[in-house]
């Protein structure tokens, strides 16, 4: 059946993450382009937290790539750049700073994932389990053929919503009509796969589940949590990350400090802050000391080399030393490190300005990031104007509370997750929770105000860029919609926001999450108005694309009574709009037409120029269905409307439209080219939906003009994305007998193995490579995968080879460490640096692969006795 939405009547949200989101929910790789203004999100640097070298777990500047967001599209859709290896190396982002030590724990981990489905790094928070994790992550990808791909789980904060939230993150949009724990389970079944799961302490439970269930389903996959406990799952190992080593001021020694971890980090920081800076005699012993009072955590040894721009060590030093003494008594309940970090973040938070503390606080209502004009809307007032934040905003930049990340043309901030609930717990004790409640509201209402404006702009040259810059604003969203649902009074609010971005949500969440929020605020919101009517309008399209058929029926009934009740115009013309979709639901195109010509012409009378776009396209869809001869007329009507709006994220649906109907009146060749152009309007918005239609109908017309193998592909490509988006053909009747007449051709065409191994081919396409073939253009195959050897980033030292040899013969690291005369622990260090470098998982992988490597040569010079 045909999925429609409320503001697109055709289905689902595109865009960039929805592109590779299809591609990974059916073994797609793709390749995207990056249409919004902003990009998805990378990473600035940063003294504190962005790129620590050990820096905090919770760090949620290290969870994207500063390195620009079309490169980091690319990574997220699996196809990594340049490299021409076609293998999928997932999301991880480039390391922006040095990382310091932790050379035990890396090579531990590596060892243990080599014998464990599920490692967890645990450790108090400001320990550096994120940026551990990412190294880690980044050593042993080359094992995964299908990558290591992170999520951040920091700015989630309900648990029923973090298998979305992998699917998010893996670039798959969940819109399709299945419950997002299959969907993802479905995806990850038969791949090779690292996933990270990062900052589970918060959401335990449903970590625990996940991954339990995730595992159970996917025997390839490995999981690699942080957690500051462990998730108590079965076969569950822990690694325990501990602070960084650290020098005893009162016996410093003899040799270098930078002996130790922890000075080494305070060193390298220290030198961002001030070129000059040296551990000599004269710093030596003080920083000696602030190392060693901060336990080695190497957060807060972060935070105090940042302070080098307005205080020398020794000033930092005597800062730390009343700051844990005052600390230390007014919280002894807390566990020591938990102490020490909170005073490294009292520190910091000394040195701010009394306006730079009040915005720090106001901020923390923000997740996952804001751009300087929501800091302007939701923090001026009471002490702070509008004027004042741009020149707060920069203090508290070079400060370090603030990391600033580049989006193509715009500039976004966000906090540590650390930095950030400290400065929630401000807003939290403060007099009475007024401020808080205040500055959520003020949240809240930016976030209606934008959502307003996407709405008002849907059919503009605008259109797709408000989808990019909405989905980079999907975590306030849930915060907003989270606030409203959880303070009486409030919902109404709820029902406003989710129904003005219902249909951008489901670009980030799927439809699911939609009606998640839908149904909460229905039920808090029970009083007849014309908003209830709109989210009992929406709610009822979602239900039918999810295949619930009675919930989309029930969703009706009542938004016919309620629009009688109301008695408004508005409320008519969308719910007679509703009607006549629910008809084509239930493959009544006779019964569609004339409540979508009711629909139509109420939408004109209100001059609603985005409701008369979306009838007129489901409407010509109707004619085309039921051979009206007034659907190629609707439809180039449907066409000039949006064209002239320059909306271009519709307009390729409309150019599929009249593709589809050249074709059904057998014009293959004026076909082709409409849908040919429609591809190519789509390439800069990625609308997957609209990819997926006009590659169907294309296989159709070109298996017409006896292009049978190159049909065939387009079929199989067509297919994949179908599947990904949760649905089998692009509508019913007449449109499932031609997808099935075309397969039979084919297959007589080309013979039944011929035409497997073609479908195949084309299920397997890169979306740039299906655009390719459909546009009749070259594409470069993919290249097969290189040997081991040619895989390894660098050559196998002596020692290395040493101990591929003795691995081949079954030693154990034990024996291997008695016959080299070296610790069973460095041999383990370099099985995980063999295991990375060959792009292996286990020890027999690499014996098996050293006798095959060798079995040719056997009697050669180099053979051994």
């Amino acid at each position: 059946m045909i999925p429609f939405r409320d503001d697109y009547p055709f289905g689902r949200l595109g865009g960039p993450r929805a592109t590779a989101a299809a591609a990974r929910a059916t073994h797609l790789p793709l390749l995207r382009l990056q249409t919004d203004p902003g990009g998805i999100t990378g990473a600035g640097t940063s003294a504190v937290g962005s790129g620590t070298g050990e820096g905090e777990g919770e760090s949620a500047a290290m969870h994207e790539d500063h390195q620009g967001s079309e490169h980091r599209a690319q990574r997220a859709s699996g196809v990594s750049s340049g490299t021409g290896s076609g293998r999928e190396t997932g999301n991880l982002p480039s390391e922006v700073t040095s990382f310091v030590g932790r050379r035990w724990e890396v090579s531990e981990a590596q060892r243990l994932l080599a014998g464990t489905r599920l490692l967890t790094l645990t450790g108090a928070g400001g320990l550096g389990k994120t940026r551990l994790a990412l190294r880690v992550a980044a050593e042993v990808r080359r094992s995964y053929p299908k990558g290591a791909w992170m999520v951040d789980l920091a700015p989630l904060n309900d648990g029923t919503l973090l298998a979305q939230s992998v699917l998010a993150a893996l670039g798959l949009d969940h819109d399709s009509a299945r419950p997002a724990l299959p969907t993802l389970s479905g995806h990850l079944a038969n791949k090779r796969l690292l996933l990270v799961l990062d900052n589970c302490e918060h959401l335990l439970d449903s970590c625990a589940e996940l991954t339990r269930a995730l595992l159970a389903a996917a025997p390839h996959l490995q999981v690699l949590a942080t957690s500051r406990q462990a998730l108590g799952v079965d076969g569950e190992h822990l690694l325990t990350v501990r602070p960084l080593s650290t020098p005893d001021p009162h016996r410093l020694p003899t040799a270098a400090l930078t002996q130790y971890e922890a000075v080494r980090l305070f060193t390298d920081r220290a030198a961002a802050v001030d070129a000059g800076f040296t551990v000599g005699d004269d710093h030596g012993a003080a920083v000696a000391g602030i190392c060693h009072r901060l336990d080695g955590i190497p957060l807060a040894i972060e935070l105090a080399a940042a302070r080098l721009r307005v205080l020398s060590p020794q000033q930092i030093l005597e800062r730390l030393d009343n700051r844990f003494t005052l600390l230390s008594r007014n919280s002894s309940a807390a566990p020591p490190r938990q102490r020490t970090l909170r005073a490294a973040i009292d520190g910091s938070f000394e040195l701010c300005t009394p306006p730079e503390r009040r915005l720090w606080a106001r901020l923390s209502v923000f997740c996952g990031g804001f751009d300087l004009e929501a800091a302007e809307e939701v923090c001026t007032g009471d002490g702070l104007s509008r004027e004042e934040i741009l020149d707060v905003v920069t203090g508290l930049v070079d400060k370090s509370i603030l990391i600033r990340e580049d989006h193509r043309n715009q500039v976004r901030l966000r906090m540590l997750e650390t930095i950030r609930q400290y400065g929630r717990s401000l807003l939290d004790h403060g007099p009475g929770g007024k401020e808080l409640k205040s500055v959520q509201r003020r949240h809240r209402d930016h976030y209606q105000r934008l959502a307003a404006r996407a709405e008002s702009e849907w059919l503009s040259p605008r259109q797709t860029l408000w989808f990019a810059r909405l989905r980079l604003e999907h975590a306030n969203i849930r915060a907003a919609l989270e606030f409203c649902l959880n303070t009486p009074g409030e919902a109404g609010s709820a029902l406003r926001l989710v129904t003005s971005l219902w249909s951008r949500l489901m670009g980030a969440g799927g439809p699911e999450e939609a009606r998640h929020w839908l149904g909460r605020a229905l039920v808090q919101a029970p009083e007849p108005s014309p908003l209830r009517a709109k989210a009992l309008r929406i709610d009822g399209r979602l239900a039918y694309m999810r295949g619930d058929t009675a919930a989309g029926k029930a969703r009706l009934d009542e938004c016919r009574d309620l629009a009688e009740t109301l008695g408004d115009a508005e409320s008519r013309a969308h719910t007679a709009r509703f009607a006549g979709l629910a008809a084509l639901f239930h493959n009544d195109s006779p019964q569609a037409i004339p409540l979508l010509e009711d629909a139509l012409e109420r939408h004109r009378t209100r001059q609603d120029l985005a409701a008369q776009w979306q009838t007129l396209f489901v409407l010509s869809l109707a004619c085309c269905l039921s051979d009206d001869p007034r659907a190629t007329e609707l439809g180039e009507e449907c066409l000039a409307l949006c064209t002239a709006h320059d909306a271009q994220w519709s307009r390729s649906h409309a150019l599929w439209l009249l593709g589809l109907q050249q074709w059904l009146c057998g014009n293959t060749q004026r076909a082709i080219t409409l849908l040919q152009d429609a591809l190519r309007v789509e390439l800069p918005a990625r609308n997957l939906l609209a990819t997926a239609q006009c590659l169907e109908v294309l296989a159709w017309a070109t298996a017409h003009t006896g292009r049978s193998h190159q049909a065939a592909k387009l079929l199989g490509a067509a297919q994949t994305l179908w599947q990904s988006v949760g649905t089998a053909l692009p509508g019913v009747g007449r449109l499932l007998h031609h997808h099935n007449e075309c397969h039979t051709h084919l297959q007589r065409a080309l013979g039944e193995a011929q035409f497997a191994t073609a479908v195949q081919t084309g299920a397997e396409l890169t979306l740039d490579e299906a655009l390719d073939c459909a546009l009749g253009q070259p594409h470069s195959p993919t290249p097969t995968p290189a040997s081991a050897e040619e895989n390894a980033p660098t050559p196998l030292t002596r020692r290395e080879k040493e101990v591929i040899d003795l691995l081949a013969h079954g030693l154990t690291n034990k024996e291997i460490a008695t016959k080299l005369v070296i610790s069973p622990r460095t041999v383990g260090a370099h099985v995980a640096n063999i295991l990375g470098k060959l792009g292996f998982t286990s020890r027999t992988q690499i014996a098996t692969w050293a006798v095959q490597l060798r079995a040719p040569s056997r009697q050669g010079p180099d053979s051994r006795p």
